[in-house]
């Protein structure tokens, strides 16, 4: 990324496409609308309640980020999707019960407009789910033909100037990247052929990438992490970020290990589970669906705590993730953490963590946020990988043969460095060595 010497205005409406309508979609897009009544706070949304330092401590110069930065406003933006399933987002999210009535009646008239498009579902990819409402033709060629005719179409229709898109589907199956994934023409060439590497998640990403809308990962699908993606990304001039949105047990885990590493305690065991019941629950039942997030998940320790640097800390970590499907929890899910760590001699200590978490809660405000500053990063003329949205998924993209950063507070410094970066400010490194001369 090159030092933006303008960015362009948010000017026009904003539409923020979101492939599965469920109920991470159906919560932010009801959150937002309440939002812009002032009927309830977007709690958890860095872009609208989060402030940003400038300057010295000294300064006293600690705006809004929302005031700072050249965001769209929440009443710029207007929501579309795909989905299996036709209801309107105000149907779909009394299905998902994940808000009470009281707030979905407040903004009922707004939701009941959203109406999904007929998404592109090849079963293959998610084996417990099935629903109706979906597209058709010959070749995944052809799919990608009818998304990019969705997005041209709803943006004339809905009169906006520009957009953005954020996965809120369900995880796919697991799979590494193959040959077809490796160049645009290999990619290209896949999708006239109905090659199985080719998921869902993909064909909705390049017919974005294809006209121009930037794309955010929230599932650990593989997505746009391949190099077909990342050059077509680049070659359009569209930024990328993902993947898997980080929310409830895997944001515990880049809070507390990065405290414990800094404080040299070792660690010999890290045993998780959840239990859900939502739609995501049911579909990380498939075992195939289940190794995607296992992978997400397990990755996060191993980057935080480097065993291959501090052996006698880490080199022998037992970690251990487990997701189990259990209907009546909904989307209240619930992450069990056992913690056995050592300190001083090696003597050892547990931490148990139980978080009761509401997963499209935490979600609802990263959606939000990815959406405003994917579009700020369009604007600003960024491409390809936006590895500074770090801060929001477990499986942060980064550059080829690049670690990623799994450390929050790491995460979080290099997130508003980039926002003081992209605006002309003085990066801050905490060192503060001026206030003792």
């Amino acid at each position: 990324m090159k030092q933006p010497k303008e960015i362009t205005k948010a000017e026009g409406k904003l539409g923020v496409l979101l492939p599965g309508l469920g109920a991470v979609a159906t919560t932010t897009i009801a959150g937002v609308m309440l939002a812009r009544k002032n009927l309830a706070l977007p709690i958890g949304s860095l872009t609208q309640l989060g402030t940003i330092r400038l300057g010295k401590r000294t300064d006293n110069r600690s705006p809004l980020i929302r005031e700072f930065l050249p965001l769209a406003s929440l009443d710029q933006l207007e929501f579309g999707g795909w989905d299996l399933f036709p209801d309107t987002a105000y149907e779909s999210a009394q299905h998902a019960e994940v808000l009470e009535q009281r707030h979905l009646d407040q903004v009922r008239d707004e939701l009941s407009q959203v109406t999904p498009m007929k998404a592109v579902f090849y079963p293959e990819y998610v084996k417990r789910l099935h629903g109706p409402h979906v597209k058709t033709g010959a070749t995944k060629a052809d799919m990608v033909e009818q998304v990019r005719d969705d997005i041209r179409t709803f943006l004339k229709t809905k009169g906006c100037s520009r957009a953005v898109a954020v996965w809120c589907g369900s995880t796919e199956v697991y799979f590494p990247p193959g040959d077809v994934h490796a160049s645009i023409d290999a990619f290209e060439a896949g999708l006239a052929r109905n090659d199985p590497g080719i998921s869902n998640s993909q064909i909705y990403a390049w017919a974005c990438l294809k006209e121009r809308v930037p794309y955010a990962n929230g599932a650990p699908n593989l997505t746009v992490d391949f190099p077909a993606a990342w050059d077509l990304a680049k070659k359009l001039e569209v930024p990328i970020a993902g993947k898997d949105f980080k929310t409830g047990q895997t944001l515990m885990k880049t809070i507390i290990a990065p405290g414990l590493k800094a404080r040299m305690l070792g660690l010999s065991g890290w045993f998780s589970t959840n239990i859900l019941g939502n739609r995501d629950g049911e579909v990380l039942d498939d075992p195939d669906s289940f190794k995607s997030k296992e992978v997400s998940k397990l990755g996060v320790l191993e980057y935080i705590l480097q065993p291959h640097m501090y052996k006698e800390l880490y080199g022998k970590l037992y970690h251990k993730v487990r997701i189990e499907f259990y209907p009546p929890r909904g989307d209240a899910k619930e992450g069990w953490d056992n913690i056995d760590l050592f300190g001083w001699l090696g003597y050892p200590m547990q931490i148990k963590v139980n978080f009761l978490c509401r997963d499209s809660i935490l979600a609802a405000p990263i959606v939000l946020d990815l959406a405003l500053l994917m579009d700020l990063a369009s604007r600003a003329g960024f491409s390809g990988t936006q590895e500074w949205l770090s801060f929001y998924f477990k499986s942060p993209m980064t550059a080829p043969n690049l670690y990623p950063e799994h450390d929050l507070f790491i995460q979080s410094m290099k997130l508003k460095n980039t926002m003081r970066w992209m605006m002309g400010e003085d990066l801050i490194t905490h060192l503060g060595n001026e206030y003792y001369d």
